[in-house]
């Protein structure tokens, strides 16, 4: 054992010694060191809950022979982060907390890891840490929050931001917009549409990493604390086989992992993170990727914010392993591929089924043809940008129009509260990329407050930066290279036409060569000012978003 480092032997007495301090007896210290990783924080109301899991997470660990060693992560929460300088913290959380994991595990030589986590930089963050220290490891989410109530029907929190244009627009009064603001969200989880988090707690299950069920049972209920438990029990057999994060997060596993997303309709941001998290595991996932699996595998789930379903919903209709099981009995994904169950996919979901299919669709039946996410290319975006096209209304799918240049998303916020985007319009919203901004803020504000007006089926957005997972219309992020990094999106001016193409995967800036090559002569980098040593730091060594922004010297 890894911790026989710091336990073995007369020389590790004063170890000993302090761990004794620490209340434990010889015989806990001699069991398997388990690090428990709790990303519990009183701010996040997907992590509010965490500190029960984590007692179950402990409590499984601790019967099945281990020695449970708790220690804490920290996480933003992208909702109340949203369209201020928080925002640039927060895709930088999420190398932070990898590294901060491997230094808790080197320094204390522990054996394996237990992660309980549930928003949307701290999964990824612990599952590029798992990645990285390649000892055994899982991800235990802390599960969706159930959808809230209003006039009759499920609301979410996109129902919030978009609730905000409506009211801007003269469209519903401050106390139509209270009254969804205090039952969009009632209790804790992470956000309930296929937003990020969900979606990359899904991620979680597809690439092996997760138990079944890790995606979409809900936070409130008890078979939530009992998957905990069984975690605690799983990470065992896990260092009883030394069944490594690498023998898992294979090619094939990510493979299965983009068909899944491809199907569930999920976040944009898994195309920065499944590459980061490949990386992490030396293993290559080009973008290109996405685009090669989502133009074979359909759209099956109509999940919020493209949709009506909410993560309650996939659950009652059978959850992850029952898309699984449809996928790998097209011969979509690879049975083959080991998951900390000991099992393979396919012998997880041997008795996976449908139980909804309204919920999940048979591959025969989808809600559309092609998978949710697209990756674009052409002279705005040379080295690509990633659509969520399945929460694309079908008029916007084709489009072309004038430039609207912005230079942050604080100034685009305004302009669109003040009435002055016009139907037909693509806002470019450059400078936000993970240099420029820095930090690749999220762009849920302003795309909300367009659909809350109603221009979300008349106008696109086009940035550097990226979307939530929350948004929806023609939303188009990710564009590499980077304005800061001299992409040819430093170089649109207003009045620019620019034409996108969703099923022909194109994104083009309708200028000619010549006319580029004269403004580069001008252009000068520009980058967001911030006072912010970490965010200067963070800056110097990130990549551009089509490598999935990893840090590299």
């Amino acid at each position: 054992m890894r911790s026989d480092l710091a336990k073995q032997g007369p020389h590790r007495a004063p170890h000993r010694s302090l761990m004794k301090a620490a209340g434990y007896t010889d015989w806990e210290i001699r069991r398997p060191w388990i690090g428990v990783v709790n990303a519990y924080n009183s701010i996040i109301p997907g992590h509010v809950h965490l500190e029960r899991l984590v007692e179950a997470v402990k409590a499984g660990v601790y019967a099945a022979g281990g020695l449970p060693l708790e220690f804490p992560v920290i996480g933003v929460c992208d909702g109340i982060a949203m369209n201020h300088i928080g925002m640039k913290f927060s895709l930088a959380s999420r190398e932070l907390i990898m590294d901060s994991i491997e230094v808790m595990v080197q320094g204390h030589a522990l054996d394996a890891l237990v992660m309980v986590t549930n928003c949307d930089k701290i999964i990824p963050g612990m599952a590029m840490a798992a990645a990285k220290l390649n000892i055994p490891s899982l991800i235990v989410s802390g599960g969706p929050m159930m959808a809230g109530r209003h006039g009759g029907r499920d609301i979410d929190l996109s129902n919030v931001f978009e609730a905000v244009g409506k009211h801007a627009a003269g469209r519903m009064t401050a106390e139509e917009l209270e009254e969804i603001e205090n039952c969009a969200c009632p209790g804790c989880g992470s956000c309930a549409g296929m937003f990020t988090a969900n979606t990359m707690n899904c991620m979680m299950e597809a690439l092996g990493l997760a138990l079944p069920g890790n995606g979409t049972i809900p936070a409130v209920t008890a078979a939530r604390e009992r998957l905990a438990k069984d975690a605690g029990l799983a990470v065992m057999t896990l260092v009883e086989r030394n069944i490594r994060p690498r023998d898992i997060l294979t090619k094939d596993a990510f493979d299965n992992a983009v068909a899944v997303d491809m199907a569930l309709g999920g976040s944009t941001n898994t195309a920065l993170h499944l590459p980061a998290i490949a990386w992490a595991a030396d293993v290559t996932l080009p973008l290109e990727r996405f685009d090669e699996i989502g133009r074979i595998v359909p759209h099956i789930c109509s999940m919020s914010p493209g949709g009506s379903h909410h993560i309650q919903d996939l659950a009652a209709a059978g959850g992850v392993q029952a898309v699984m099981a449809q996928l790998l009995a097209a011969g979509k994904i690879s049975g083959e591929c080991l998951t900390v169950t000991g099992r393979t996919c396919g012998e997880n979901v041997v008795n996976a089924r449908v139980l909804d299919p309204t919920v999940i669709r048979p591959l025969s039946d989808p809600y559309h043809a092609e998978g949710g996410i697209a990756i674009l290319k052409g002279n705005l975006a040379p080295d690509g940008a990633v659509v969520k096209q399945s929460a694309v209304a079908p008029e916007m799918l084709r489009h072309e129009g004038p430039a609207r240049v912005f230079d942050s998303e604080d100034e685009v916020t305004q302009a669109i509260l003040k009435g002055e985007i016009r139907s037909g319009d693509v806002v470019v919203i450059r400078c936000e990329g993970p240099k420029g901004g820095p930090g690749m803020r999220e762009m849920l504000t302003p795309t909300s407050a367009l659909a809350g007006m109603g221009l979300d089926k008349s106008v696109a957005l086009l940035t550097d930066g990226r979307f939530s997972g929350a948004t929806r219309g023609s939303c188009t992020g990710h564009i590499s290279p980077e304005a800061a990094a001299g992409g040819p999106i430093a170089l649109v001016k207003d009045g620019d036409r620019i034409r996108i193409d969703i099923p022909a995967r194109t994104l083009e800036l309708l200028v000619s060569e010549e006319e580029l090559a004269v403004r580069r002569t001008s252009w000068t980098p520009k980058l967001q000012p911030v006072d912010s040593p970490f965010l200067n730091r963070y800056r110097h060594f990130v990549t551009s978003g089509a490598r999935g922004a990893v840090l590299e010297l």
